[in-house]
């Protein structure tokens, strides 16, 4: 197979992508099955074939259609790889045993201890804060702490995504783990109280909201912002850019939400040191600044540097929460979610 080749998850069998179980088990390959959909990877993979001679077989698809394939799969599946989006995404292929537990003194070293699973199963690779955007005209008191979105002064001004969406789910996920239960419940229904719209789109919509002037405060991960000022999007152009204001939020407190990408080695790897090899390579300070250059995102690596429109955002104290305990808080916010009417 060649390694740019991109495959429909639900289109082929593993056997259909990855040839005959001989080719799947060679000792130059690595099987890979990720939920990141981002062209700038192609970089990552094409460096790491270059520099170790092991090619990459690679099948795309949605996090959860990857991780209950591998379990379908069982002791059978050509998986080395996983790679995700999202803690509550790496802590469900953990809970379903379709990751193992490595050692890796690389990944030890650069990797902080915060985003990686207490067990080796995953490891944290690329970060997005996910900040309060203002409109710089209409706001001059923004929120200056998740806490503070849910004040009454901002009563029909706040856009969010919906209930169902990950990021809203690990947000609030942190919310408990950082102010408990009952303290969440209260936020989200001061949220909801304060939504100037129903929960719709994606995080660039949010963004949006607060060009056309249906919003004037929203929240949203740091990369869709600086992916706009390294690049042209719709609707995001940079006279719109140059009149919303950021923030990042609890500086004085727990610090700013961290989303996280990452991954981990497969249950039943067949290619092991393979597996390892690259995660170990996904910590390097180059491939740490492709996330950053290529994608937009915060490097997981400390001292890694930011790529231009990253910069942009600048620097930040964040929440250095256990991020384990975080993902096991989401079916109680989903609970909240559907107690305070949260769509």
């Amino acid at each position: 197979m060649h390694p740019k080749s991109k495959v429909s998850l639900l289109a082929l069998s593993a056997a259909a992508v990855f040839g005959s179980a001989a080719a799947a088990y060679a000792n130059g390959e690595l099987n890979l099955y990720s939920s990141r959909h981002y062209d700038t990877d192609e970089r990552l993979y094409s460096d790491f074939e270059e520099m170790t001679g092991i090619t990459i077989n690679r099948i795309e698809g949605k996090a959860d259609e990857l991780i209950t394939r591998m379990e379908a799969e069982g002791a059978n599946s050509p998986a080395d790889i996983l790679l995700t989006v999202d803690t509550s995404r790496l802590e469900r292929a953990k809970a379903a045993g379709v990751l193992q537990s490595i050692e890796s003194e690389v990944l030890e070293a650069r990797i902080p201890s915060y985003l990686q699973d207490e067990d080796n199963q995953w490891f944290g690779f690329s970060q997005r804060a996910r900040i309060i955007f203002y409109d710089k005209e209409d706001v001059t008191n923004p929120p200056m702490s998740y806490v503070d979105l849910a004040d009454p002064a901002y009563e029909g001004q706040v856009c969010h995504r919906s209930s169902t969406n990950v990021y809203s789910q690990t947000l609030l996920s942190a919310v408990i783990e950082n102010h408990g239960e009952e303290a969440a419940k209260g936020w989200a229904q001061g949220l909801v109280n304060n939504f100037a719209r129903e929960p719709q789109g994606g995080d660039t919509d949010q963004l949006r909201g607060l060009v056309s002037g249906e919003c004037d405060i929203s929240i949203s991960n740091t990369y869709y912002f600086a992916r706009a000022v390294r690049k042209d999007v719709d609707g995001l152009d940079q006279e719109a850019l140059a009149n919303i204001g950021w923030v990042f939020p609890a500086q004085d407190a727990e610090g700013a939400h961290m989303n996280l990408s990452g991954g981990g080695v497969a249950a039943n790897a067949p290619n092991l040191e393979n597996a390892v090899r690259f995660l170990e390579y996904l910590a390097s300070d180059q491939a740490q600044q492709y996330f950053s250059a290529g994608n937009d995102e915060y490097p997981a690596v400390p001292g890694v540097g930011l790529s231009a429109s990253v910069a942009t955002l600048g620097m930040f104290k964040p929440d250095d929460v256990d991020l384990s305990a975080v993902a096991q808080n989401v079916p109680t916010a989903q609970q909240i979610f559907n107690e305070v009417g949260w769509k």
